[in-house]
């Protein structure tokens, strides 16, 4: 199995190439960086599965993965973070992703997670199943509906780089775009949300799990 490996960190990267490389049926074919980077090498690498750390800055590993799921429907992904909260577990399978693990999780659990979902079978961390659980039968825990939904792929995007600090012109080299144009698109988001400060956007962003900025 081809696997590539999306983290911000490069001790991470590192760790999980030397951990998955013990396994001589997987094959690490390349790391990426941030999400931007992983959708630029996945449609060259064509990897089997792609480990996705989920809080990335950028492009976080929610959208990343929602985008690569539809350019690769094939390629399986699997969440990675540290955070266990149920808005971040189920933005990542709302978005396509097979499994989502905790990186505390012991390293025979990854290999058991990668192996799961190679034979089509979802996977979640034992320590939040009962996240998902809460979420199917609608108990007191249960996801509510996303608030950023009514947003297109590029008004999140703009929405996850306000929330980290950058302000339009840093936006607007970032993706490539004009000025005026990210001013439109932080227009359309604040009416969207009816939310017109950074503050109010930021902290709106880290409810959803579009970002883990504090």
């Amino acid at each position: 199995m081809n696997i590539l490996v999306v983290d911000d960190h490069q001790l991470m990267r590192d760790g999980l190439r030397a951990l998955l490389e013990r396994e001589t049926d997987l094959h690490v074919v390349g790391e990426a960086a941030d999400g931007q980077e992983a959708l630029e090498l996945a449609p060259k690498l064509r990897p089997d599965l792609v480990l996705m750390d989920v809080s990335m800055p950028g492009l976080n590993g929610i959208e990343a993965t929602r985008r690569l799921c539809a350019l690769m429907p094939r390629a399986r992904v699997v969440g990675l973070s540290m955070n266990a909260d149920r808005r971040y577990v189920h933005a990542m399978f709302e978005a396509g992703a097979w499994g989502y693990l905790l990186k505390s999780s012991a390293s025979d659990e990854l290999i058991r997670a990668i192996r799961a979902v190679a034979r089509d079978e979802k996977y979640v961390s034992p320590a939040i199943a009962g996240i998902v659980v809460d979420a199917l039968v609608g108990g007191p825990n249960a996801v509510t509906s996303n608030p950023l939904a009514s947003l297109s792929t590029r008004e999140r995007e703009v929405l996850q780089l306000i929330a980290e600090g950058m302000t339009s012109k840093e936006i607007a080299t970032r993706l490539g775009l004009a000025a005026s144009t990210v001013e439109t698109h932080r227009k359309q988001v604040s009416a969207k949300l009816g939310l017109h400060s950074v503050a109010e956007l930021t902290k709106l962003a880290i409810r959803a799990g579009l970002t883990s900025v504090e």
